[in-house]
Formats: structure tokens, C-alpha cells, sequence
């Protein structure tokens, strides 16, 4: 019996999604992989991040134009699933805005985290 879960997101752009793993410190790699779970049973990804829960892993792979994630939350102790699925998503939304700023010709003056672990940016635009 596979215990694998998965969880939609609004993740679409890889590229972002790996600064996002980045910035969170999380070890991770690409390709044609798959995810470990329960009694050895796996599932495809195209991302995978080892949790240091051994035989435990857990994966993005793409569904439709977004990224979903999956892994087998039983076996993995040391990360929460809500809170990893949060902060995954707040790193892409800070990644993919400042990148579409860069893009259109702004620049970044600082960015603050607030108490409530909401991102402020400030950019600058010259024209």
C-alpha cells in the first residue's frame, strides 16, 4: 500500500522553484528521478530533496502547467508538510516577482522580512 501524498500548487516556473530550494537551504537534484517512500515503494519527479529521513524523499513533478508535490509524509519526521509547502511557495513568489521586476527594468534597493514573515521589497526604477 503506498502512502504517497500529493499537493497542487502554483509553482510553474522551474528555474524559480529551484532558487526558491536554494534559498532554503535544501539539498536537492534534477532529472528523471524518483521519490522513495514506505516499504521501498517509489513515484516519479522531476525534482527530488533528500529529508535525511533515510528511505524518505520528497518531489515536484510537473501536473498539467503547475508543479505538484509528493512524497510519503509518514516516514518523513524532521520537516513539516505545511509549513515546507509555505515557505517553498513564498521563496518562488519572492523569486518569480523579483525576477519579473529585473526584467522590466527595475532594480532592487533591499528587501525586509516582517513580523508576520511577510516579504517587503523595494525597488528602483530609472528611467
Amino acid at each position: 500500500m503506498s502512502h504517497f501524498s500529493t499537493i497542487q500548487t502554483k509553482i510553474v516556473a522551474k528555474e524559480y522553484l529551484k532558487k526558491a530550494l536554494d534559498d532554503l537551504k535544501f539539498n536537492w537534484e534534477e532529472g528523471d528521478l524518483e521519490v522513495r517512500g514506505y516499504q521501498g515503494n517509489r513515484t516519479k519527479a522531476e525534482i527530488r530533496i533528500e529529508t535525511g529521513n533515510h528511505g524518505f524523499d520528497i518531489g515536484f513533478r510537473k501536473q498539467g502547467t503547475n508543479y505538484e508535490v509528493v512524497a510519503d509524509w509518514y516516514g518523513i519526521r524532521n520537516i513539516k508538510q505545511e509549513e515546507f509547502v509555505q515557505n517553498v511557495t513564498q521563496r518562488y513568489a519572492y523569486n518569480s516577482v523579483k525576477g519579473q521586476l529585473e526584467q522590466d527594468g527595475f532594480t532592487f534597493v533591499e528587501d525586509e522580512v516582517l513580523e508576520n514573515n511577510t516579504i517587503h521589497l523595494s525597488v528602483r526604477r530609472m528611467t
